[in-house]
């Protein structure tokens, strides 16, 4: 069996994975990233990402007290308070960080969350077209500053299991590869391998009752194997592990490519209804369209939900974004049912129009009385403003889910360190980024942003390891 010795082993070669390796090479580690595909430019949601660096949709130079408050609130109090400081006070020198090793951002458009996207963009597009753009360059990028630093990327070498001493403390890696098995001696692993949006079996355990039923709105790599690993030598896993952050896409990406990742329902569904095959509302569309993609999920049947709007709607929320569903999402091959009134509407559509009128009419009655909270179930206000559903033609978009990335994660503390069921430190154990839970989901599913808290868990956690970041 071959064998590799390094000080600090990194499972992982997306922006997490490079990040905490670069910044371990610079502090004078010897460091290897083990990653998994075996292709040059090999593929992962890092580098066909939008490029979008963000906390809760809010500009990461905003004041840390201020980023504080608004992840605890968007995820109604769920997130842990350690994380939350730690990535609130992070995330601009990590970005600055990146800056300084070559990586380019521009402001993407006029919102303040867009105020640092990778460049070239990659926020306007039709299918995974990624190559010379946002995420690709980043990632070239990362490498390129890590070969000049000393570290060294292992493609094709599949992590099977992290091993621990006697004590508890961590010893290094086992693995396979193309020439047969191998193990690392390291007194460092970080998992940074993403989380478990392609993992049938987590996704059911977790997220859905049909993972079939849920659109890949990923690069179908996050398999959840760091996370499992570190299971099996005792890690625990964050409270809540039921979130993903994801979008409302039309039924047919499921099989068509052009219709993901862009466009979404999202910005409809934030003015409109979204209901089932009952005709009935299922969820608070007040919370966003990742709430809304976690609900549709979680149902029996995440392939019976309709996005119930007007033309209104149609041309203020349709038309929102840099790449909106009006008129890029017929466009791209995905139909959406129009009719004069609402009972043609429900025919059209093989729904009850007795209960769908029933449900539109309830929440325009309450839109009118502004007493939405009150509706079953309730629709929040304090984000997006609800529109009544008046004016012809009526519209039904089939809908699904789009899963991204998972919330739910490894337990770790403000300093990246994996801690075990009991609550304690394992020894020499860190874990980054997506790979990680803590900071995001809750009843709301609080969307924080996997790019900026990738970046600032990957940065924290080099500097533990090479003492430029005391406990």
């Amino acid at each position: 069996m071959r064998l590799v010795e390094c000080d600090v082993a990194v499972i992982g070669g997306g922006l997490g994975g490079l990040t905490a390796a670069l910044r371990v090479a610079e502090g004078g580690r010897k460091v290897v990233v083990f990653e998994k595909s075996g292709e040059d430019r090999y593929v992962n949601n890092t580098r066909v990402c939008a490029g979008v660096f963000h906390l809760a949709l809010t500009d990461i130079t905003a004041d840390e007290d201020a980023l504080v408050e608004k992840i605890t609130t968007i995820t109604g109090g769920m997130a842990e308070p350690e994380q939350t400081r730690a990535v609130s006070r992070d995330a601009r020198r990590a970005v600055k960080y990146l800056q300084n090793h070559g990586v380019r951002f521009m402001r993407g458009s006029p919102e303040p969350h867009h105020n640092y996207v990778l460049t070239p963009p990659a926020l306007i597009r039709v299918g995974l077209q990624w190559e010379g753009r946002a995420g690709d360059v980043l990632m070239r990028t990362l490498e390129s500053e890590l070969t000049k630093a000393g570290g060294n990327i292992a493609r094709g070498h599949h992590v099977t299991a992290i091993t621990r001493d006697a004590g508890g403390a961590i010893t290094g890696l086992e693995g396979t590869d193309s020439d047969g098995p191998f193990t690392v001696h390291a007194a460092n692993v970080v998992v940074a391998d993403g989380g478990f949006p392609a993992d049938p079996e987590m996704l059911r355990k977790y997220i859905t009752p049909a993972p079939d039923k849920v659109l890949q709105r990923n690069t179908r790599k996050g398999a959840g194997d760091g996370i499992r690993m570190a299971q099996a030598i005792g890690a625990a896993l964050s409270e809540r592990m039921d979130g993903f952050y994801g979008h409302v896409m039309h039924r047919n990406a499921m099989t068509n490519d052009n219709l993901w990742p862009y466009p979404w329902y999202d910005d409809i569904c934030t003015n409109a209804i979204i209901v089932g095959d009952d005709g009935k509302r299922f969820c608070d569309e007040g919370f966003g369209g990742p709430h809304i993609a976690n609900r549709i999920a979680a149902l029996d049947d995440p392939l019976s939900t309709w996005v119930i709007f007007d033309q209104a709607i149609w041309e203020e929320g349709g038309k929102a974004r840099s790449f909106p569903a009006n008129p890029h999402m017929e466009a791209n091959g995905g139909p959406i049912e129009r009719a004069d009134t609402l009972e043609q509407l429900a025919e059209k559509i093989s729904i009850p129009a007795e209960t769908l009128m029933a449900t539109v009419n309830a929440y325009n009655a309450a839109v009118d009385a502004g007493t939405t909270e009150q509706l079953d179930p309730p629709r929040a206000t304090f984000r997006y403003k609800p529109w009544k559903i008046t004016q012809g033609p009526f519209y039904a978009g089939p809908a699904c889910a789009g899963i991204t990335y998972t919330m739910g994660g490894l337990r770790i503390d403000g300093l990246c360190r994996v801690l075990d069921t009991g609550g304690a430190v394992i020894p020499g154990l860190y874990a980054v980024g997506t790979s990680t839970g803590g900071i995001e989901g809750g009843d709301r599913t609080g969307y924080v942003g996997g790019l900026a808290k990738t970046a600032a868990t990957a940065l924290r956690a080099a500097e533990h390891i090479t003492g430029d970041l005391a406990a």
